[in-house]
Protein backbone atom coordinates (compact mmCIF):
# COMPACT_ATOMS: atom_id res chain seq x y z
CA UNK A 1 0.00 0.00 0.00
CA UNK A 2 1.30 2.77 -0.98
CA UNK A 3 1.82 6.30 1.59
CA UNK A 4 -1.06 8.21 0.04
CA UNK A 5 -3.63 4.91 0.13
CA UNK A 6 -2.13 4.60 3.55
CA UNK A 7 -3.38 7.90 4.59
CA UNK A 8 -7.00 7.55 2.83
CA UNK A 9 -7.21 4.50 4.56
CA UNK A 10 -6.98 6.06 8.16
CA UNK A 11 -8.84 9.04 7.30
CA UNK A 12 -11.42 6.52 6.28
CA UNK A 13 -11.13 4.56 9.63
CA UNK A 14 -11.22 7.87 11.75
CA UNK A 15 -14.46 9.70 9.94
CA UNK A 16 -15.90 6.27 10.52
CA UNK A 17 -15.16 6.40 13.78
CA UNK A 18 -16.36 10.01 14.37
CA UNK A 19 -19.84 8.92 12.95
CA UNK A 20 -20.23 6.05 14.74
CA UNK A 21 -19.62 7.88 18.22
CA UNK A 22 -22.10 10.22 17.01
CA UNK A 23 -24.87 7.97 16.03
CA UNK A 24 -24.32 6.43 19.58
CA UNK A 25 -24.93 9.58 21.31
CA UNK A 26 -28.05 10.16 19.20
CA UNK A 27 -28.97 5.86 20.16
CA UNK A 28 -28.33 7.85 23.82
CA UNK A 29 -30.45 11.12 23.28
CA UNK A 30 -33.56 10.16 20.77
CA UNK A 31 -33.13 6.27 20.49
CA UNK A 32 -32.41 4.00 17.53
CA UNK A 33 -35.80 4.52 15.83
CA UNK A 34 -34.78 8.43 15.15
CA UNK A 35 -31.41 7.54 14.28
CA UNK A 36 -30.88 10.06 11.24
CA UNK A 37 -28.21 9.92 8.94
CA UNK A 38 -28.50 13.47 8.23
CA UNK A 39 -28.44 14.82 11.58
CA UNK A 40 -25.42 12.60 11.90
CA UNK A 41 -23.69 14.36 9.21
CA UNK A 42 -24.90 17.89 10.65
CA UNK A 43 -23.12 17.62 13.58
CA UNK A 44 -20.57 16.46 11.72
CA UNK A 45 -20.36 19.46 9.79
CA UNK A 46 -20.61 17.14 6.34
CA UNK A 47 -22.86 17.23 3.60
CA UNK A 48 -25.60 14.08 3.43
CA UNK A 49 -24.12 12.57 0.12
CA UNK A 50 -20.48 12.41 1.64
CA UNK A 51 -21.78 10.41 4.60
CA UNK A 52 -23.79 8.24 2.49
CA UNK A 53 -20.25 7.09 1.31
CA UNK A 54 -19.78 5.31 4.59
CA UNK A 55 -22.93 4.38 5.19
CA UNK A 56 -25.19 4.09 2.28
CA UNK A 57 -28.38 4.13 4.11
CA UNK A 58 -29.79 4.47 8.06
CA UNK A 59 -29.68 0.57 8.11
CA UNK A 60 -26.38 0.06 7.16
CA UNK A 61 -25.61 2.45 10.39
CA UNK A 62 -27.52 0.17 12.42
CA UNK A 63 -26.13 -2.68 11.68
CA UNK A 64 -22.21 -1.56 12.31
CA UNK A 65 -23.72 -0.64 15.64
CA UNK A 66 -25.03 -3.26 16.41
CA UNK A 67 -22.22 -5.43 15.35
CA UNK A 68 -19.74 -3.35 17.96
CA UNK A 69 -22.32 -3.62 20.24
CA UNK A 70 -22.55 -7.31 20.53
CA UNK A 71 -18.47 -7.39 19.71
CA UNK A 72 -18.01 -5.43 22.42
CA UNK A 73 -20.12 -6.56 25.28
CA UNK A 74 -18.44 -10.49 23.60
CA UNK A 75 -15.02 -8.98 24.33
CA UNK A 76 -16.00 -7.96 27.64
CA UNK A 77 -17.47 -11.85 28.66
CA UNK A 78 -14.62 -13.36 26.90
CA UNK A 79 -12.08 -11.26 29.57
CA UNK A 80 -13.76 -12.29 32.38
CA UNK A 81 -13.51 -15.61 31.52
CA UNK A 82 -10.34 -15.23 31.17
CA UNK A 83 -9.36 -13.63 34.18
CA UNK A 84 -10.84 -17.24 35.99
CA UNK A 85 -8.84 -19.69 34.35
CA UNK A 86 -9.21 -23.49 36.40
CA UNK A 87 -12.39 -21.86 38.01
CA UNK A 88 -14.82 -24.47 38.85
CA UNK A 89 -17.41 -24.13 35.86
CA UNK A 90 -19.90 -22.41 38.32
CA UNK A 91 -17.58 -19.76 38.77
CA UNK A 92 -16.84 -19.22 34.78
CA UNK A 93 -20.13 -19.38 34.50
CA UNK A 94 -21.22 -16.47 36.82
CA UNK A 95 -17.96 -14.56 35.85
CA UNK A 96 -19.17 -14.78 32.46
CA UNK A 97 -23.27 -13.48 33.42
CA UNK A 98 -21.65 -11.18 35.60
CA UNK A 99 -19.41 -9.46 33.02
CA UNK A 100 -22.38 -9.04 30.67
CA UNK A 101 -23.87 -7.24 33.56
CA UNK A 102 -21.57 -4.94 34.04
CA UNK A 103 -21.23 -3.68 30.48
CA UNK A 104 -25.32 -3.41 30.31
CA UNK A 105 -24.96 -1.28 33.16
CA UNK A 106 -22.40 0.60 31.54
CA UNK A 107 -23.43 1.09 28.35
CA UNK A 108 -27.40 0.91 28.79
CA UNK A 109 -28.26 2.49 25.23
CA UNK A 110 -26.11 -0.31 23.37
CA UNK A 111 -27.57 -2.74 25.77
CA UNK A 112 -31.27 -1.15 24.52
CA UNK A 113 -29.73 -1.35 20.68
CA UNK A 114 -29.22 -4.80 20.55
CA UNK A 115 -31.56 -6.31 23.36
CA UNK A 116 -34.52 -3.49 23.97
CA UNK A 117 -37.45 -3.19 21.43
CA UNK A 118 -36.90 -3.62 17.90
CA UNK A 119 -36.50 -1.02 15.95
CA UNK A 120 -39.46 0.01 13.89
CA UNK A 121 -38.27 -1.02 9.99
CA UNK A 122 -35.60 -2.71 10.17
CA UNK A 123 -34.05 -6.35 10.45
CA UNK A 124 -31.01 -7.29 11.05
CA UNK A 125 -29.08 -9.36 8.86
CA UNK A 126 -27.25 -11.99 8.95
CA UNK A 127 -23.76 -10.92 9.41
CA UNK A 128 -25.09 -9.42 12.80
CA UNK A 129 -25.30 -13.16 13.78
CA UNK A 130 -21.44 -14.42 14.70
CA UNK A 131 -20.61 -11.19 16.85
CA UNK A 132 -24.43 -11.79 18.45
CA UNK A 133 -23.47 -15.60 18.97
CA UNK A 134 -20.41 -14.86 21.44
CA UNK A 135 -21.87 -14.95 25.00
CA UNK A 136 -24.18 -17.62 23.79
CA UNK A 137 -20.98 -19.78 22.49
CA UNK A 138 -18.73 -18.86 25.55
CA UNK A 139 -21.95 -20.65 27.98
CA UNK A 140 -21.84 -23.88 25.79
CA UNK A 141 -18.39 -24.23 26.08
CA UNK A 142 -18.24 -23.98 29.28
CA UNK A 143 -21.24 -26.59 29.60
CA UNK A 144 -19.04 -28.47 27.10
CA UNK A 145 -16.43 -28.84 29.09
CA UNK A 146 -18.23 -29.94 32.54
CA UNK A 147 -19.58 -32.62 30.06
CA UNK A 148 -16.27 -33.17 28.80
CA UNK A 149 -15.06 -33.70 32.26
CA UNK A 150 -18.03 -36.12 33.47
CA UNK A 151 -19.23 -33.28 35.37
CA UNK A 152 -22.58 -32.66 34.41
CA UNK A 153 -25.84 -33.25 36.07
CA UNK A 154 -28.39 -35.26 33.99
CA UNK A 155 -31.23 -33.19 33.57
CA UNK A 156 -35.03 -34.28 33.55
CA UNK A 157 -36.91 -34.06 30.32
CA UNK A 158 -40.73 -33.93 29.27
CA UNK A 159 -41.01 -37.13 26.69
CA UNK A 160 -43.02 -34.39 24.60
CA UNK A 161 -40.36 -31.70 24.73
CA UNK A 162 -37.60 -34.56 23.37
CA UNK A 163 -38.25 -33.38 19.41
CA UNK A 164 -37.83 -30.31 20.41
CA UNK A 165 -34.83 -31.05 22.39
CA UNK A 166 -32.80 -32.49 19.78
CA UNK A 167 -33.16 -29.94 17.20
CA UNK A 168 -32.00 -27.62 19.03
CA UNK A 169 -29.25 -29.62 20.27
CA UNK A 170 -28.61 -30.31 16.72
CA UNK A 171 -28.21 -27.10 15.62
CA UNK A 172 -26.33 -25.15 19.01
CA UNK A 173 -24.37 -28.24 20.15
CA UNK A 174 -24.35 -31.52 18.98
CA UNK A 175 -21.68 -33.59 21.12
CA UNK A 176 -24.02 -32.58 24.37
CA UNK A 177 -27.31 -34.46 25.41
CA UNK A 178 -30.10 -33.46 24.05
CA UNK A 179 -31.43 -32.75 27.15
CA UNK A 180 -29.18 -29.52 27.81
CA UNK A 181 -30.29 -27.68 24.88
CA UNK A 182 -33.62 -26.44 26.41
CA UNK A 183 -31.98 -25.74 29.43
CA UNK A 184 -29.49 -23.40 27.56
CA UNK A 185 -31.63 -21.60 25.76
CA UNK A 186 -33.69 -21.01 28.82
CA UNK A 187 -30.51 -20.04 30.87
CA UNK A 188 -29.93 -17.67 27.92
CA UNK A 189 -33.56 -15.98 27.90
CA UNK A 190 -33.48 -15.82 31.88
CA UNK A 191 -29.93 -14.21 31.86
CA UNK A 192 -31.15 -11.11 29.35
CA UNK A 193 -34.05 -10.95 31.28
CA UNK A 194 -32.81 -10.22 34.21
CA UNK A 195 -30.35 -7.72 32.92
CA UNK A 196 -33.13 -6.17 31.13
CA UNK A 197 -35.35 -6.02 34.46
CA UNK A 198 -32.24 -3.97 35.98
CA UNK A 199 -31.07 -2.09 33.01
CA UNK A 200 -34.97 -0.52 32.21
CA UNK A 201 -35.55 -0.15 36.07
CA UNK A 202 -37.84 -3.01 36.41
CA UNK A 203 -36.32 -3.88 39.80
CA UNK A 204 -36.48 -0.19 40.94
CA UNK A 205 -37.92 -0.11 44.59
CA UNK A 206 -37.81 -4.03 44.61
CA UNK A 207 -34.31 -5.47 44.60
CA UNK A 208 -31.70 -3.25 46.68
CA UNK A 209 -28.90 -5.47 47.02
CA UNK A 210 -29.00 -6.22 42.85
CA UNK A 211 -25.06 -7.79 43.15
CA UNK A 212 -25.83 -10.39 45.23
CA UNK A 213 -29.49 -10.79 43.96
CA UNK A 214 -27.89 -11.56 40.63
CA UNK A 215 -24.96 -13.90 41.45
CA UNK A 216 -27.61 -15.92 43.00
CA UNK A 217 -30.11 -15.71 40.18
CA UNK A 218 -27.22 -16.35 37.93
CA UNK A 219 -25.75 -19.71 40.25
CA UNK A 220 -29.38 -20.88 39.67
CA UNK A 221 -29.34 -20.54 35.99
CA UNK A 222 -25.85 -22.54 36.12
CA UNK A 223 -27.44 -25.54 37.90
CA UNK A 224 -30.31 -25.41 35.40
CA UNK A 225 -27.91 -26.43 33.04
CA UNK A 226 -26.61 -29.17 34.46
CA UNK A 227 -23.20 -27.31 36.05
CA UNK A 228 -21.99 -27.90 39.56
CA UNK A 229 -19.76 -26.53 41.62
CA UNK A 230 -15.97 -28.10 42.48
CA UNK A 231 -15.71 -29.58 45.98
Amino acid sequence: MSTAQGARARARTEVTAAIKDVARRQLAEEGAAKLSLRAVARELGMVSSALYRYFPSRDDLLTALIIDAYDSLGEAAEAAHAAVPGADPVRRWTAVCEAVRRWALARPHEYALIYGSPVPGYSAPQTTVPAAARVGLLLIGIVRDAHGAGGLTELPLPAGLRPEAERLAADLAPDLPAETAPALVAAWAQLFGLVGFEVFGQLNRMVEDREAFFRHATTRLAASVGLTASS
